[in-house]
């Protein structure tokens, strides 16, 4: 089966019914584990991104929030926020079918405080340097959250089972 096509047509049928340009498919095994179209319109929510929403499917079928041993085929190369959330389930590759410049001249989603040409500078920025405001106000209960979780888990600080970092030393 061809993934990459399978994907161009969930998404080309998604613009054919109103939705946005984006779609993600989820292959584990030579097998379609999961799918969807960006759902943003439809579903007037602003994380309804195509991976997201795959991602989040696929993760429920497999009972697990990892999805190493998958391929995940997506139409652009990510946004901020998926790309954040594909970094976090650590699939064994991720294979984009277009990149912004190509369609640039043919589809743009800027925001308020979003803009795909200068978002990923703003990672890079200290957090009070971002143009979208935000307030440091910093509780000692909030971190107690953190140890309780970590006092739970006998001790370890990372989540078990989680796929380990790749080791750098």
């Amino acid at each position: 089966m061809d993934f990459a096509q399978r994907t161009i047509d969930l998404a080309r049928r998604n613009v054919a019914e109103g939705g946005r340009p984006f779609a993600t498919v989820i292959v584990k095994d030579g097998e379609v584990l999961a799918e969807s179209p960006n759902k943003v319109a439809q579903t007037h929510d602003p994380t309804a991104h195509a991976e997201i929403l795959a991602i989040r499917a696929a993760c429920t079928a497999l009972g697990t929030e990892h999805l190493t041993g998958t391929t995940i085929y997506v139409l652009a190369h990510p946004c901020p926020m998926c790309l954040g959330a594909l970094y976090y389930c650590s699939p064994d590759e991720v294979v984009f079918l277009t990149t912004r410049d190509a369609y640039e001249p043919h589809y743009v989603d800027d925001r308020k405080y979003f803009e795909l040409s200068t978002f990923y500078e703003e990672f890079g920025k200290d957090w009070d340097e971002r143009r979208l405001p935000m307030r440091y106000e910093p509780r000692d209960a909030a971190v107690e959250v953190y140890r309780a979780w970590q006092e739970r888990n006998g001790g370890h600080r990372r989540q078990p089972g989680n796929p380990a970092p790749d080791d750098r030393s």
